[in-house]
């Protein structure tokens, strides 16, 4: 074997480990742009569903249209907003982005039963 061959033989044995490493950024890649994008947006959509399906009559909101109104009618997929007095719209209720004053809600009291014992503290 003369010296160019020995020489050629090892550059080509010595690619083991490089082929790896494009692999591997591509991954490291995926990772970041999951963490950084697409894990908060996924956040953030469920936030605003949370929202969305919260809506009661007498919140105000604003829609994605900027139009600010007052909900006096919630159905499984609109909302009925009071834009001015006495002028209704309907919205689909994805539309809302989000809600500027929660009308207040009454709270919820469990009823006691006779059988229950009285919390000793």
């Amino acid at each position: 074997m003369g010296r160019s061959e020995t020489v050629l033989y090892a550059a080509a044995s010595g690619g083991g480990a490089g082929s790896l490493t494009p692999i591997l950024m591509i991954a490291l890649l995926f990772g970041v742009m999951y963490f950084m994008m697409i894990r908060p947006q996924q956040k953030r959509r469920r936030e605003a569903e949370q929202m969305q399906n919260t809506l009661a009559p007498g919140d105000e909101v604003v829609t994605i249209g900027g139009l600010y109104g007052t909900v006096t009618g919630v159905d499984d997929e609109t909302v009925l907003l009071e834009v001015a007095p006495g002028v209704q719209t309907r919205y689909a209720r994805p539309a809302v982005a989000r809600v500027v004053k929660q009308a207040e809600r009454p709270e919820t009291i469990e009823p006691v039963t006779e059988d229950a014992e009285p919390v000793k503290e």
